[in-house]
This record gives structure tokens, C-alpha cells and sequence, in this order.
């Protein structure tokens, strides 16, 4: 049975109240505030509730109590006991969840219960859901512009040990008798006495661990071909092919070995890849088949974020504006950052936080993709990778076709040919002779005695755009890019990102996505206090907050009204009471699916 709580209705008397004004402004002016005045009521709870019945069996958790759990969980960076702690003591919990019964049902969820809501979460995307809806909520109450955003990358581990090749071979050997004794165990008793007991035996894979430099290359032909067998012995059941431990080492094999057959009709042999050759999407570890490879940083994945950023010369409005991740990716670490581009502007496309001008650097400034970002109406500000090359056009003047107008002395071509994309100049030889930037320039002499420009529209943006980046306004509008870097960092030590508690990339998505949307909230309530305490609000927030707009209640609260000179703030919220409704405890509200 579905148990959801109105949280719009306002009270009467305020229930907080005996906080008294420090400890209650200082809940306001929390994240805890702004989460109880903005947040909570933008919980998709309906769609939560679809996995419930509505009329029968026990009642749920209080649904907005449970997803907000959910929220704040992966906010503070909290295992399943610390939140339970948190729910059941933790007052700023409390208020941002509006929970004023102090009974077991309100203020306790069980670990299970916790874990199998984050599981309806995780299997039904609705971490994205999760992240896209409070953020465009925080966008739209600070009015942030989100016409200058900037893009970069972090690398992030999951719950997974570092192995390596010995270490994968024998885990995943492992992984697949655990799980062929528990589904076939008729089929595990005919396996020969040696090999179980060389991968199942109580030491957990000890004879592995301390292998001598000198005798890791036997050992790891050992070990593959104890695989191989394993595969070609039971390669015709269908039902032991159908398990997931099974195609782990059919595809151990394929990615670190190589299966020769005999030409006489022997036996097949089997033998190692050079390490050079095994790619770096290949399996890392059997208990996280998602995770890859990245010659820098290591196995693990990679998080592709996208933040907005203000370069207002007055730094009030700066300090009192957020700048909002705005686009959260999950990828495998061997993924290119070049193509994280086109899908980060397409997602905020898709939700209107598209930006104008979006930073990156060099690896996401391809060609390509500053030709696809023009096309969809965003300047990308990127650098250009790699040295220049020989023809180095940034001193040739051209007219807006791209056809050659004069040289770096001034000289126009005397013929202009044109296919395609491609272009050729002629130049006289009398000119090019004496000319002083003979040695250097991209004009070469050709046949008849004329000298040659050859030259295609990528080589001249690729000019363009080298020459453009030396200029002090190019580096002026640049320098903000560096901030995301602080970012990567205060989501590190904030939240936890680099090291997640969980394996899979499904469960990783929802660790960096409630993350990345926790470090919103914070920086969203920073903001707020910011602009409060230099005498104004925040952009965009409205006077009342949204609690007590709708009924008219000049309540004393975060974003709210003050009561007129002179008057006691306890008597004054009393006073002000008389406009709420009267509702003192909100009523219960059952939601359909």
C-alpha cells in the first residue's frame, strides 16, 4: 500500500519553533533548507509508486522520506548503516525531509528497504530522471544562465580490486565453478579433484597471490589452459553456456588468448597474447565486467561532466549564483573524451540548457567536432591538438570562401584553383625568390616556375584557429576552463565520486548522477546564503518561499518575510499563522501509479 505524505500544505503554528531563531536559521540557510523548500516536493515519488499496489498489503515507507534517503545517501557519501543512522538522529534530516513524528515508521528504514528502493532506482534509469528534474528546478529558482558552460572529465574506481592477467584468468575461473556447483552440481562432480581444488580451495586463490617474477609466465599458461579447457568442455550444453560466469571465459579467452587449431586434427593449443596486444576494453575483473582499461589513470570508468560558470565582473552576482553540473555521462575509461562532446550539447539541448559558449580542452577540440558544435549553434573554445604542420596558413589572408587573397608580403596569387574542398594558389617566382619568409612558408616551388599553395578547408581552420588562440582574448575567455578542475575535486571530497561503494555500470551511473546532483544542492544552498547575507536573495528566489506562497502565510523562513520592526518573531509567526490553513500535521496522500 502506497504511503505518500502532502508536503505543500504549510501549518499553522511552525513546528520548528523550538530550535529557537540560531539553530532554526541555521537549518534555513543549510542545504537542509533549501532541500526542504525546493527539492522535496520535485521528487518523482509517482513514479516510485508505480511498483507498489495502492490498496493492498503494508503500508510503504513514507515515499518522499524514502527517495529523498536515496538523495541524500549518495550526497553525503554514506554506506546503508550510516544512512539509517542519519534518518533515524540527524535533525537536519529531519527538516530537509519534513518529518515531525517521532515514531519508528517515520524516522527508521531498514537497510533492505533501502537497498531495494535503490535497486528500483538503478534498474529503471530513474537516477537520470532524478538529476535532470531538481537541477532544472535549481536553474530555474537561481536563474542561472547557462549560456558559458565548460566540459572535462574525471576517472573514478569502483568497488573492485586491481588484478592483474594471473589474477583475471584465476578469479574468473573461479567465478564460473562457484556458480556451475550452485546451477549444475551434477556437472561439477565430474570435474577432475586437482582443478577444484586448485580454484576452490579455502585459501581464496593464495596459490596466485605470490607468484615469483620468474615463474608468472608458466603460471599463466597454466592457467589458460585450464580455461580453454573448461570452455571446450562444456561449449555443446546449452545450459551452462547460457550463464553469464561461462561467456566471462569465452571471453577471457578471445581477449588475452590465442586458439590455434592442429592441421593434423590434434588436440587445439592455446596460448597467451603479448600484453601489448590485449585491448583496453578487455575484462578487468570478473565481479565488474563494465570496467576498462586507461593507459593514464588505470581500470575503472570515466565521468564526463559539464558545469555552468559566470565571468560577471561583479562578484556579488558570481557569489550569489551556483554554477550547476548540468550534464552527467558514465563511460567505460578507455572511451574517448572526443566523443563525449555532441551527446553532453545534445542532452542539454534536450532539457533547454544548451550552452552558447562551451570550454574544453584540447582533446574534445578536434575538427569535427567544432564544425558539429557550430552546426547546433554552439562556439566551442577548445584548443587545438597537436604542433602545427607544414602548411601553416595563419599569415595568409583569405577572403570568406576560403580562396587565398594575398601572402604574408602582400602579394595576391595570380590563379586560384578550386575542387571541393580543396584549393591551389599560384604565386609569381619573381616574388617568392626574395621574399624573406621563403624558408618557412607553405608555398613551394612547383613546375614552369611557379610556386604552389596547396591547401584544404581543414588545414585553413585548423591556421585559423592556432593563430586565434595567441591572442590575449582568446586566452582571456579561456582561463575559466581551469575552474572545472575544482570542481572534479570538490566533487571528490564532497561526495566521494572517485572511489564508489558499488560495482556495475548501472549502480556506478547512480553513485556519479545522485553525486553530481548533491554537489548542486550544496553549492545551491552556498549561494543562497551568500546572496542573503550580503542583504540581497538569490537570483531568481522568490519572497515568499514556496511553502507558504500559495497560502499567503508571511511565515518567517528561508527566502520569506521578516517580521515589521518591533515585533517578537515567536508572536509574529503566530500572528501570521491565522492565514495558513488550517492544517496543523499534513494529511497522508495516496499516489497512483
Amino acid at each position: 500500500m502506497i504511503h505518500a505524505r502532502d508536503h505543500k500544505t504549510g501549518y499553522i503554528f511552525d513546528p520548528w519553533d523550538y530550535l529557537g531563531p540560531k539553530r532554526r536559521k541555521l537549518l534555513d540557510e543549510s542545504w537542509a533548507g533549501l532541500f526542504r523548500e525546493y527539492i522535496l516536493n520535485e521528487l518523482p515519488v509517482e513514479k516510485i509508486a508505480s511498483f507498489f499496489d495502492e490498496d493492498f498489503g503494508r503500508p510503504t515507507k513514507e515515499m518522499y522520506t524514502a527517495l529523498g534517503a536515496v538523495v541524500l545517501q549518495q550526497a553525503h557519501d554514506l554506506a546503508d548503516e550510516e544512512t539509517v543512522d542519519q534518518l533515524a538522529f540527524n535533525t537536519q534530516w529531519h527538516f530537509a525531509l519534513d518529518i515531525l513524528d517521532e515514531s519508528d515508521a517515520a524516522k527508521y528504514i531498514s537497510p533492505k528497504t533501502l537497498w531495494n528502493l535503490r535497486k528500483i532506482v538503478t534498474d529503471n534509469g530513474l537516477d537520470g530522471f532524478l538529476f535532470e528534474k531538481i537541477t532544472g528546478k535549481l536553474v530555474e529558482v537561481f536563474k542561472v544562465d547557462t549560456g558559458k558552460q565548460r566540459l572535462d572529465s574525471v576517472h573514478i574506481k569502483s568497488n573492485m580490486r586491481r588484478l592483474g592477467r594471473l589474477g583475471i584468468f584465476a578469479r574468473t575461473i573461479r567465478k564460473f565453478l562457484v556458480n556451475l556447483k550452485r546451477q549444475h552440481g551434477e556437472l561439477f562432480d565430474e570435474l577432475e579433484p586437482e582443478l577444484v581444488e586448485k580454484y576452490l580451495s579455502n585459501n581464496e586463490l593464495g596459490c596466485f597471490s605470490f607468484v615469483k617474477p620468474s615463474e608468472s609466465a608458466k603460471k599463466l599458461g597454466e592457467v589458460a589452459t585450464d580455461l580453454f579447457e573448461l570452455v571446450r568442455r562444456f561449449a555443446d550444453n546449452d545450459d551452462v553456456t547460457g550463464m553469464s560466469s561461462y561467456k566471462l571465459l569465452v571471453r577471457v579467452l578471445e581477449e588475452q588468448c590465442k586458439v590455434t587449431e592442429a592441421s593434423d586434427g590434434g588436440p587445439a593449443e592455446v596460448s597467451l597474447k603479448p600484453a601489448k596486444e590485449v585491448a583496453s576494453d578487455s575484462l578487468q575483473n570478473p565481479s565488474d565486467p563494465d570496467a576498462a582499461y586507461d593507459g593514464h589513470k588505470g581500470q575503472g570508468y570515466q565521468v564526463q561532466i559539464m558545469e555552468t560558470y559566470s565571468d560577471d565582473s561583479d562578484e556579488k552576482t558570481r557569489v550569489g549564483t551556483p554554477n550547476l553540473i548540468t550534464h552527467v555521462e558514465v563511460e567505460p575509461a578507455n572511451e574517448s573524451d572526443a566523443n563525449a562532446l555532441v551527446p553532453a550539447i545534445e542532452s542539454t539541448e534536450e532539457r533547454d540548457l544548451k550552452p552558447d559558449q562551451l570550454l574544453a580542452d584540447s582533446l574534445y577540440g578536434s575538427d569535427d567536432n567544432v564544425t558539429t558544435a557550430k552546426e547546433k549553434g554552439v562556439e566551442l573554445v577548445a584548443p587545438t591538438m597537436g604542433q602545427a604542420s607544414e602548411t601553416d596558413l595563419s599569415a595568409f589572408e583569405f577572403s570568406p570562401g576560403g580562396a587565398v587573397r594575398a601572402c604574408p608580403e602582400g602579394h595576391a596569387p595570380s590563379k586560384i584553383k578550386t575542387k571541393g574542398q580543396r584549393h591551389t594558389a599560384r604565386f609569381d617566382k619573381k616574388h617568392c625568390d626574395s621574399c624573406p619568409h621563403r624558408d618557412d612558408c607553405p608555398a613551394k616551388p612547383g613546375k614552369k616556375g611557379w610556386y604552389h599553395l596547396r591547401y584544404n578547408d581543414k588545414a585553413l581552420r585548423l591556421s585559423m584557429r592556432r593563430a586565434s588562440e595567441k591572442s590575449p582574448e582568446f586566452r582571456d575567455r579561456y582561463r575559466y576552463r581551469a575552474g572545472v578542475e575544482a570542481t572534479m575535486s570538490e566533487l571528490d571530497r564532497r561526495t566521494g565520486v572517485k572511489q564508489l561503494r558499488v560495482r556495475g555500470s548501472p549502480a556506478v551511473r547512480v553513485g556519479a548522477k545522485l553525486k553530481a546532483l548533491g554537489l548542486n544542492i550544496f553549492r545551491a544552498s552556498c549561494a543562497r546564503k551568500a546572496a542573503n547575507a550580503g542583504g540581497g536573495s538569490p537570483s531568481g528566489v522568490a519572497e515568499p518561499c514556496s511553502m507558504h506562497a500559495a497560502t499567503g502565510a508571511p511565515e518567517v523562513c528561508a527566502g520569506g518575510f521578516l517580521p515589521p520592526d518591533g515585533w517578537i518573531r515567536p508572536i509574529w509567526r503566530r500572528v501570521a499563522g491565522f492565514f495558513a490553513p488550517a492544517v496543523i500535521m499534513a494529511p497522508r496522500l495516496a499516489i497512483s501509479g
